[in-house]
């Protein structure tokens, strides 16, 4: 079982939690954390990724606990609100979490990859090339997500550093499952969506656990889509 810990932000529920328990039954030692500091996998610590010395404080914990491997950025917020009425602050609140956070987090575990590599694997969402009414905040944060993998993986790839963008479509989880029952939302799904229905939290943390269980110094940069085709779909 490999000794080197992988941390996981937003990691007590839906897509976090799934990615912390896949890569926990791949063998891998997961930090899990989150405001409430609950683990699925692993062990936890209470950490508010959007309070930067909550986030400086967790990583030292981490890295007195052992060696560090990779980081997936996947605490997130999504808050709708039309464009002509969002708020200065409502828009600040989602990119300190969504993008500001990815920021921060990926300079505080650096220090611990940069003399031995590893792989930072942010999560953003296949919105970051959509217009999408209501959600200009969110659009924005995860376009600003896709933006900072490219550049940290660009001055980064000297120190073995892999750095790769997971976007997702759709994905069903406890927050939205009641939403995604309503029969007019299915039906628009299963046309908007070529494979029919929205992803589950356990497909965006399979191919996670593949960029990590996998060596591919050659792969970095890049925003892999898992979406259904939906954000190609004409």
């Amino acid at each position: 079982m490999p000794d080197d810990q992988i941390v996981v932000t937003g990691a007590s529920k839906g897509i976090g939690a799934a990615i912390a328990r896949e890569l926990a039954t791949r063998g891998h030692q997961v930090v899990c954390l989150s405001r409430s500091g609950k683990a699925p996998a692993g062990y936890g610590i209470s950490c508010d990724m959007t309070d930067e010395t909550s986030v400086v404080a967790a990583f030292k914990e981490v890295a007195s606990n052992g060696s560090v491997a990779g980081l997936v950025n996947n605490a997130g917020v999504h808050m709708g609100s039309p464009s002509a009425t969002l708020q200065t602050s409502e828009f600040d609140q989602v990119m300190r979490l969504n993008a500001t956070a990815v920021m921060i987090a990926a300079r505080e575990v650096y220090p611990f990859l940069k003399n031995k590599g590893g792989v930072i694997v942010n999560i953003g969402s296949f919105f970051d090339k959509l217009g999408v009414p209501d959600s200009l905040a969110y659009c924005a944060s995860k376009a600003a997500v896709g933006a900072m993998t490219r550049c940290l993986a660009v001055e980064w790839a000297s120190a073995g550093i892999n750095v790769m963008n997971v976007a997702p479509g759709y994905i069903e989880t406890d927050l939205n499952r009641v939403f995604l029952a309503q029969e007019n939302v299915k039906r628009w799904m299963s046309k908007r969506i070529p494979t029919g229905a929205p992803g589950k939290p356990a497909d965006v943390a399979q191919l996670v656990a593949v960029l990590f269980g996998e060596n591919i110094p050659f792969l970095t940069g890049e925003t892999i889509y898992i979406d259904g085709a939906q954000g190609v779909n004409h």
